[in-house]
């Protein structure tokens, strides 16, 4: 539990994003907070910098390049809303299409829904909760078919649900 959840019961905004996705959960995130190798990787794989690469959050000063020009972060700013889902226009067509775009972002929905009924901290508990290890207690990204720290399989509760669509996806890349 961090500094801030122990003082306020508040957890931190900056790791909900949004959409409705989960922060703590991405590969990117995980790299630039805990795993210099894998940010080192993806780093490469997108052909950036690993200074360019770090990201600490949809909400913080420091996003990964292309999450810098995220359409629905202007858009909710602009509107003064937190989560896409407090939007008259709910769904529309650009969430739709980023949606279905990664497998990382198939429970979307669910997440805005949950968010809108029970808060942004309760669902952050809830979510970290989802893709942390049953064994371990390490928090994998949805594309760790595997505990990164323990190898325990399925690493966490959303590969387990959505692992054969991940291992799809991964195949592919």
């Amino acid at each position: 539990m961090k500094k801030e959840e122990k003082q306020t019961g508040r957890m931190d905004k900056k790791h909900a994003a949004v959409c409705g996705l989960y922060c703590g959960a991405c590969s990117l995130y995980i790299g630039t907070t805990e795993d210099p190798e894998r940010l080192t990787r993806l780093a490469a794989r997108f052909g950036f910098s690993e200074e360019a690469a770090k990201c600490y959050g949809c909400r913080s000063e420091k996003r990964f390049p292309h999450c810098e020009n995220c359409k629905m972060s202007a858009c909710a700013a602009g509107r003064g809303i937190d989560f896409c889902s407090e939007c008259a226009e709910y769904p529309c067509g650009h969430l739709k299409e980023f949606q279905t775009e990664m497998p990382h972002r198939i429970e979307l929905w669910d997440d805005l829904e949950r968010i809108n009924a029970v808060g942004h901290d309760q669902w952050l508990r809830e979510v970290r909760e989802r893709y942390s290890c049953s064994r371990c207690g390490t928090i994998n990204s949805a594309y760790d078919l595997k505990c990164r720290k323990c190898g325990a399989e399925p690493s966490c509760g959303y590969v387990a649900r959505h692992g054969e669509a991940v291992a799809r996806f991964l195949a592919k890349v």
